[in-house]
């Protein structure tokens, strides 16, 4: 097949996915979304190495065949029955899916980081070979010709942009691997997680991630300023996050348990200087009734019915004395009273360590249409970077953000935020933080005073401090108005008495 136009950015990605999901025929999504990725995952390593290894063939040739020299530069040792153009020569055999399982295998057995993590069914015999063979066709023409860090970024942007679209075909389950990419990048463009240590408890995909190297990137620092922790209970999940960031050429340290990070936490001691996490909300099966003594709960013992405050207090439990962090949880989580919930949000705000509310607009998420918020938390708010500037001491104060307006409808059932809404969202936040330039704006913000929030009972619903936007004046009289409106009522009332004159006289002409 022609080379994809890469030059172009008017949709390569959704031009890509629409044919490979014309490919899929009658499979579900769930079971095609890791058919495609990891197709694209194979074709990005290949990929890499390939350029490798012209290199090496021109300068040393004989490193070509040494997987020490690949290593070394952080490349994956491909084998030569693995290589993209052994599968491409052969995509037109009927033998194609136990092929492309061989390849995995193999890549598996020479790249530990990879063990466990690639799918390895292509050869079950319900999945169809020709429309294997045309996928491969498909992909080839991913990044041809382009040199390697532009390749690398496009073929991360067709990996990222097709797990959205996944998320969006399976609906409720896809959310639970995928956090919307207008979300992640609110949250980081607040946090601006320069460097330092960054977890995600609950990491599902790894968009948290992806969104923070690319931060680093564009604010001029290298890929490894920041160092990335991460722990998912889904093990499927958990295969696509390490593939995600394998994609982008991410390192990154991943633990995976099916007991989850309440019950098995693998990073106990650590503690990290940014947390950005996107809970499942309002988890009612979390076992709380075996950890009531947990040390994590220093703010009070969370519902066993409800695990929304032990996510925040795992969160605030992980931070470093400086380190911030920004989670999605359900709206209910600012204002319940139930199973002593108010109580620990008023022991938090109550202990300094609440810093911002963010209250969403409807259909971000493909997962829920549970209306959500943002909660950033501060470990000292009197203290503090970001990237080069020293924060203000915001003891006492909490920022409100009722972002319900903003964001556009990208198609017929959800929604996005807009460069400009990301910018204004995270620029308010940080000249609050920096005591620059920041102003209340009625039906925006508002930084509201600890006594404003007991008078409030310690519920932190936004729109409770914004107070209502500025309406423009209309400057026509009152009398004038009302007599219009009087005047509209009284021509719908004479149509509605001739509409029901019509109708009395028909149903006179029925014939009983």
């Amino acid at each position: 097949m022609a080379s994809i136009d890469n030059g172009s950015d008017l949709g390569i990605e959704a031009a890509l996915f629409r044919a490979a999901d014309k490919l899929r025929g009658n499979m579900e999504p769930s079971d095609y979304k890791h058919v495609a990725l990891g197709l694209i995952f194979l074709k990005h390593i290949s990929d890499g190495f390939e350029m490798k290894r012209q290199a090496l063939l021109a300068e040393y040739p004989e490193g070509a065949e040494d997987p020490d020299e690949y290593l070394a530069d952080n490349i994956f040792w491909v084998p030569q029955e693995a290589r993209w153009s052994h599968l491409r020569a052969n995509a037109k055999q009927p033998t194609i899916g136990r092929l492309i399982d061989e390849a995995m295998i193999a890549i598996e057995k020479v790249n530990p980081s990879l063990k466990g993590v690639l799918p390895k069914d292509y050869g079950r015999p319900a999945l169809n070979a020709v429309m294997l063979g045309e996928l491969i066709d498909l992909i080839s023409g991913i990044a041809l010709g382009e040199g390697k860090d532009k390749a690398r970024d496009l073929l991360g942007r067709v990996y990222e942009y097709f797990l959205g679209q996944f998320a969006g075909s399976e609906g409720k389950r896809g959310g639970e691997f995928y956090t919307p990419r207008s979300v992640v990048r609110t949250m980081v463009e607040m946090l601006e997680p320069y460097k330092g240590r960054v977890y995600d408890p609950c990491c599902g995909s790894g968009g948290m991630f992806v969104q923070s190297e690319k931060f680093v990137e564009a604010h001029g620092g290298r890929l490894g300023d920041i160092a990335i922790y991460g722990q998912e209970s889904n093990y499927t999940t958990w295969r696509l996050c390490k593939m995600n960031l394998a994609v982008r050429g991410i390192d990154a340290d991943i633990r995976w348990n099916s007991e989850g990070t309440f019950h098995k936490n693998e990073l106990p001691d650590l503690r990290f200087d940014y947390i950005l996490a996107n809970p499942p909300f309002n988890i009612s099966d979390w076992g709380g009734e075996r950890l009531r003594e947990d040390g994590r709960w220093k703010y009070g013992i969370p519902p066993a019915g409800n695990a929304n405050f032990a996510w925040l207090q795992h969160i605030l439990h992980h931070l470093s004395p400086t380190g911030t962090a920004g989670v999605v949880l359900a709206n209910g989580s600012m204002s319940s009273t139930q199973s002593g919930e108010g109580e620990i949000r008023k022991a938090m705000i109550e202990g300094e360590v609440v810093d911002c509310m963010i209250a969403l607009p409807g259909q971000l998420f493909y997962s829920t249409q549970i209306p959500a918020c943002l909660w950033f938390l501060a470990k000292d708010k009197s203290n503090g970077i970001a990237r080069d500037r020293r924060l203000r001491d915001r003891r006492g104060e909490v920022l409100f953000i009722d972002a319900r307006k903003l964001g556009f409808m990208v198609d017929r059932t959800r929604r996005e935020f807009s460069d400009a809404d990301i910018a204004r969202i995270a620029g308010t936040y940080h000249a609050w933080r920096l005591g620059e330039g920041y102003s209340d704006v009625p039906g925006f913000c508002k930084s509201a005073s600890i006594d404003d929030i007991r008078a409030h009972g310690h519920v932190l619903t936004p729109g409770r401090y914004v107070g209502a936007e500025a309406a423009e004046e209309d400057e026509t009289p009152f009398a004038e108005r009302f007599a219009a409106l009087q005047e509209q009522l009284e021509a719908q009332f004479a149509e509605a008495e001739e509409l029901t004159a019509t109708i009395r006289a028909r149903l006179a002409g029925v014939g009983v």
